[in-house]
């Protein structure tokens, strides 16, 4: 009974729609900032990977010419 009651609290479906709209927006801004962001860390770990690959081959070279 006092959980069914305390559920109620949070849950509000106004009757007038246009209450959804500043809600909307924020989720679109929220998303495109999500999108924008795992696209900046997809670029740098690629960068990241292409720059270990170049000094696992430095290094590689320099233990070749050591032997």
């Amino acid at each position: 009974m006092l959980s069914s009651f305390v559920l109620n609290l949070f849950l509000y479906f106004p009757e007038d729609k246009t209450e959804y709209i500043p809600a909307g927006i924020t989720m679109a801004i929220f998303m495109i900032a999500a999108l924008l962001t795992f696209r900046v860390i997809l670029k740098v770990s690629k960068r990241e990977e292409l720059k270990t690959k170049k000094l696992e081959e430095e290094a590689k070279y320099r233990k070749r010419e050591t032997e």
